[in-house]
């Protein structure tokens, strides 16, 4: 049995929060559990709603679906929560605009399936070492990979706020999917952008090191991020597979592209 839990707070500056956080760590569908964080963006009330019917549609699709393939059925939820707020900006004024960011994870026999568009990320920590495992789709990034700019000015750039992908933001969304072989010891975090903004990864790692338990660990994550200015709304969703559940895995990480196949 995992050992999971979540927690998302409005931060010290915002009036609204515009995250939403699920977990389920029983089946959904045919999904032996789920866990998702959005971080919605977009006017008042736009991108609170645009974060909560994206979970909820894809939450609503996963137990419909009678797949056996993780990726397939997140990437199916996730199109189909992309189509609902694209139609509903578009015929609402109100809501144009609004989008959000989504990272989604699965843990099935000893690996762990993620699915990400935006800037929320998914971790995996493990004793000394914290790895992001997904990648920001970001203007800041994209930079970054292209050699325009030093990981190092990218944590302050004035532009780091610009993402590149967003559910509804287009007529259409690519997702990303990683598939990781967990590992024995292996803590799996999932936060929005109010964490990573406030706190360093090694930072992470060593609040998470010193935490007693994963209640602990997303507690105290929140309050650090608060104590370094909670500049935006702060969610995290800690996941703790047992050993069972890891089958001894090598670590590796796995790029899916979008015809399926590892890269």
């Amino acid at each position: 049995m995992l050992k999971t839990f979540s927690i998302t707070n409005i931060g010290r500056k915002r009036k609204l929060n515009q995250d939403f956080v699920y977990t389920s760590e029983q089946p959904v569908g045919t999904l032996p559990n789920l866990f998702v964080v959005a971080d919605g963006m977009g006017g008042h009330n736009a991108g609170d709603y645009a974060s909560k019917i994206t979970v909820e549609t894809m939450v609503e699709r996963a137990a419909e679906s009678g797949g056996e393939n993780p990726e397939e059925i997140l990437g199916e939820a996730i199109s189909a929560a992309n189509a609902l707020v694209w139609e509903t900006a578009g015929r609402l004024p109100e809501m144009e605009g609004m989008g959000t960011t989504v990272v989604a994870a699965v843990c099935a026999e000893g690996r762990l399936h993620v699915a990400n568009v935006g800037d929320s990320r998914l971790y995996v920590a493990n004793g000394k070492e914290i790895r992001q495992i997904t990648r920001d789709h970001s203007w800041v990034e994209e930079m970054v990979r292209r050699g325009g700019i030093e990981r190092a000015e990218a944590r302050n750039h004035p532009d780091k706020n610009i993402i590149t992908r967003a559910v509804g933001a287009e007529d259409t969304v690519k997702v990303d999917f990683f598939t990781v072989d967990l590992r024995e010891g292996d803590l799996i975090l999932m936060c929005t952008d109010g964490l990573t903004n406030m706190l360093e990864d090694e930072e992470i790692r060593m609040i998470l090191d010193g935490a007693r338990d994963v209640v602990e660990g997303a507690q105290e994550l929140v309050r650090a991020a608060n104590e370094h200015g909670g500049r935006d709304n702060i969610s995290v969703i800690l996941i703790e597979p047992q050993d069972d559940e890891t089958a001894g895995g090598s670590g590796n990480i796995h790029y899916i592209n979008r015809n399926g196949e590892r890269v």
